[in-house]
């Protein structure tokens, strides 16, 4: 995997540090205000009201004992709502954990409520003497909060995921049965591959057993196209899209996509238990999808696959 790229845990633990940064300081000034008022509820019920203005992105803020009992009403944007005031909320994912100092945001869980993604930070409040008097929990919904970070890229290398178990287990007791896309496998490939280097389809997902595909075009991609056998063998269905130069910032070489198709090809019949049943390619990301009769997936760097030799798939990959 390239150096300079994260992982999508790294990704996420990043964009995690940077929210908790934008909340770290209002948590600890409220934290403040509201350990004078502990033992006065309408006191702290003012803090939280106070708060809600320094925290623009919280849903709702509210004060907790130390055993999980909420003693406050919700301080929210509408106003305080009461309704959950003496909430037992030490079951709840975000008081799993519960810090020693400052504050904490828990894992992403989805609320009770609106069962939606969310996020709570917890604060610790304490007395003068350093006593913990409990805490304070602020929620966030997911789609409220704004991303910090640009959009995760995803890694590019060799993946391979286990299928369903009852279809691996009677991968011996069964045999290709041809399809009609195996028929007229020649004219099929030679259909997308015009498609894919002249006519601006990126991605394709070839369904050998069912004769149908599944494309999506650059001009349009935000949906995706299904292409039945008649259509995949019928050169005319390159006239229904325009032709377009190939892009630039393609990954895969546009003379190199023949050869991942004819892979496929040769995957598919190269063994009558043992075979293709669908394959991916995609020419931004580089990446070839395959789905064997076993059910196990492989999802490879297309030039990393174009150099595997036949033998080791002929073996079961």
């Amino acid at each position: 995997m390239n150096g300079t790229q994260e992982s999508l845990q790294e990704s996420i633990a990043h964009q995690r540090e940077e929210l908790m940064g934008m909340l770290g300081e209002p948590l600890e000034r409220l934290a403040a205000r509201c350990s004078p008022v502990w033992m006065d509820r309408s006191g702290i019920d003012h803090a939280l009201q106070l708060g809600m203005r320094t925290l623009p992105y919280c849903k709702s803020l509210y004060a907790l004992e130390k055993n999980g009992i909420q003693i406050s009403g919700n301080a929210e944007a509408e106003g305080l709502k009461e309704e959950d005031f003496g909430r037992d909320r030490s079951r709840r994912p975000y008081l799993m954990a519960v810090p020693c100092s400052g504050a904490l945001l828990s894992e992403a869980y989805i609320s009770d409520k609106e069962k939606r993604p969310s996020l709570t930070a917890i604060q610790i409040v304490r007395e003068a003497s350093g006593s913990v008097l409990g805490f304070i929990g602020a929620d966030f919904d997911l789609r409220d909060l704004p991303l910090t970070r640009r959009l995760y890229d995803e890694p590019v290398y060799w993946r391979q995921l286990k299928g369903d178990p009852s279809i691996r287990e009677t991968v011996f007791h069964q045999n290709r049965v041809e399809s009609a896309m195996d028929r007229q496998i020649d004219t099929v490939l030679g259909v997308l591959d015009e498609l894919m280097t002249c006519r601006g389809v990126y991605h394709v997902i070839l369904h050998f057993s069912s004769s149908r595909a599944v494309i999506w075009v650059m001009g349009d991609p935000y949906r995706y196209r299904l292409l039945d056998i008649e259509s995949l063998v019928d050169p005319n269905i390159c006239l229904a899209y325009p032709k377009i130069p190939y892009p630039n910032d393609a990954i895969v070489p546009a003379e190199r996509l023949s050869a991942v198709l004819n892979s496929f090809r040769m995957l598919r019949f190269m063994d009558e238990m043992f075979y293709l049943r669908s394959g991916t390619l995609n020419i931004f990301n580089g990446v070839v999808g395959l789905t064997f009769s076993c059910d196990g997936s492989h999802y490879i760097p297309f030039e990393e696959f174009l150099s595997i030799d036949h033998a080791f798939w002929a073996e079961g990959g």
